[in-house]
């Protein structure tokens, strides 16, 4: 729109009115996808290998962002303080998340199994990246690979154990700031939407057809 004020009032001296120009619509966001407890736990079992296996765990227990576990290090893993610190993270910040005792074995298990160790967490297998981290692409791998051997119809990618992980947390009574927290959003509105996911929350509301007095009582002849 600028360019076009520049190029009527500026170049070809005509006048220029914004109404006259058409404005894109904004999509609405939609709905994000989420497991249920038990399909994420058949996601987890049907991980290919230790490594998938381990990155589903890790992506579920902390809700962290694909980006953020590619760029994780071993001593971003505090076991005395049971956190997993996050760096620079979308916008820059880091933070801190719980460190689960069931994840923190399951690193351990996968770390020792580590054949190359670069000082990333998960180091690239790869013999033309030898000193980097893996990237997006094997984490999208081992979400569609488990999805596939679970049996799970659902459209499942990296950010829906992120939806997941917030989703439960607040089913299981975490409040919105904290979730807010934990996924790293400076904007409260985005965690907002779980209150839209949680079946706990949902089923709080009363269903206005069961506070009729008489509507559906009659037995369906």
């Amino acid at each position: 729109m600028s360019a076009l004020r520049f190029l009527y009032l500026k170049v070809l001296k005509l006048p220029f009115r914004r109404d006259d120009l058409p404005l894109p619509k904004v999509l609405r966001r939609q709905v994000p996808i989420v497991l249920s407890p038990d399909e994420v736990a058949r996601l987890i079992d049907s991980a290919a290998n230790l490594r998938h296996r381990t990155i589903l765990m890790a992506l579920y227990s902390t809700g962290m962002r694909r980006a953020e576990l590619c760029q994780l290090r071993p001593e971003d893993i505090d076991k005395h303080r049971m956190v997993i610190r996050i760096r620079q993270g979308k916008g820059g910040k880091d933070r801190e998340v719980p460190l689960s005792p069931k994840l923190l074995d399951q690193l351990r298990a996968y770390y020792r199994s580590l054949k190359r160790r670069n000082g990333w967490l998960f180091p690239s297998l790869q013999t033309r990246r030898p000193d980097e981290p893996i990237t997006d692409k094997v984490i999208w791998h081992a979400c569609r690979t488990a999805t596939r051997r679970a049996g799970i119809t659902k459209s499942v990618h990296p950010h829906t154990l992120r939806h997941s992980f917030a989703t439960h947390l607040l089913e299981s009574g975490a409040e919105l700031p904290v979730i807010q927290t934990l996924l790293g959003h400076s904007d409260p509105r985005d965690t907002m939407i779980y209150l839209h996911l949680s079946a706990r929350v949902l089923r709080a509301a009363p269903n206005p057809l069961d506070t009729l007095p008489s509507a559906g009582d009659a037995a369906v002849s």
